[in-house]
């Protein structure tokens, strides 16, 4: 190695973290906020507080007489939705003896955080209880893109499918060349599949259903700074332990917004 790790630590850690941050970023789908918007939790707290408003009613006044009619007054109800947040965290002791590249641990570590968030916030999708039966066509997407915009969802729709189903869509659709798109990591760039009624698709591997239909204000994730790394100088191992962790959550906001593939 270059340097010493009992006695440089700071020049251990740039090119570790550096490599782990890097790896998390662009190997999650969810981390960047880009599917679902994601929401910053400052320090001293460990939870994100997501209010969800109740409809109201306009009124229209027709032929209004100056200062005869006035708007009647609405009480606005909105109801709390609490994201606690739960810590993923990877650990590996990097020994003194050998020729193991640290940029390379950092890599390791940094997708083993994100691979376990994105597991989480899949589990999270898939309580969603509104379900649309799926055959092996791409019709169950317009079915659940309608029944999202019968609830009032008129945004952009995105939806997380298995790569079972994406293959399926793939076929339906024409092949590759309709796959692609400008996004902002390797993710979600190897993870788009196509758009379709207006709902962008992505795969996951963590997906265990066919997929997951929704809007922009189905859900929500929460996080606390990005992926952090901090290092120990450990005698009895003769090494340095490692440790990538990232603070983050995703909570259902909106049930009526989010269609489970069956």
């Amino acid at each position: 190695m270059a340097f010493n790790m009992a006695y440089d630590l700071a020049a251990l850690m740039v090119p570790t973290k550096a490599a782990a941050v890097y790896a998390a970023q662009e190997n999650s789908l969810f981390m960047n906020g880009f599917i679902i918007p994601n929401i910053v939790v400052p320090a001293g707290s460990f939870s994100a507080q997501v209010p969800v408003f109740a409809k109201t009613s306009a009124e229209v006044l027709t032929q209004a007489a100056h200062n005869v009619d006035d708007i009647t007054s609405t009480k606005v109800l909105a109801t709390s939705n609490t994201i606690t947040l739960d810590l993923f965290a990877a650990r590996d002791t990097l020994r003194d003896l050998g020729g193991v590249n640290p940029t390379e641990l950092g890599r390791v570590l940094g997708n083993a955080v994100a691979q376990k968030y994105d597991e989480a916030v899949v589990v999270e999708l898939l309580t969603a209880t509104v379900t649309q039966a799926t055959d092996a066509t791409i019709n169950p997407l317009w079915d659940a893109a309608a029944t999202i915009r019968q609830a009032g969802e008129m945004g952009q729709l995105m939806a997380i499918v298995s790569p079972a189903y994406a293959a399926v869509l793939m076929k339906a659709i024409g092949g590759a060349a309709f796959a692609g798109g400008d996004y902002q990591t390797e993710a979600l760039r190897n993870g788009f599949v196509t758009k379709v009624a207006g709902i962008s698709v992505f795969q996951s591997a963590h997906m265990t259903a066919l997929g997951v239909v929704f809007g922009a204000d189905a859900m929500r994730t929460a996080s606390q700074g990005g992926l952090d790394m901090e290092m120990q100088r450990r005698a009895e191992a003769v090494g340095t332990d490692i440790v990538a962790s990232y603070a983050g959550a995703a909570g259902l906001i909106d049930d009526s917004r989010i269609v489970e593939l069956v």
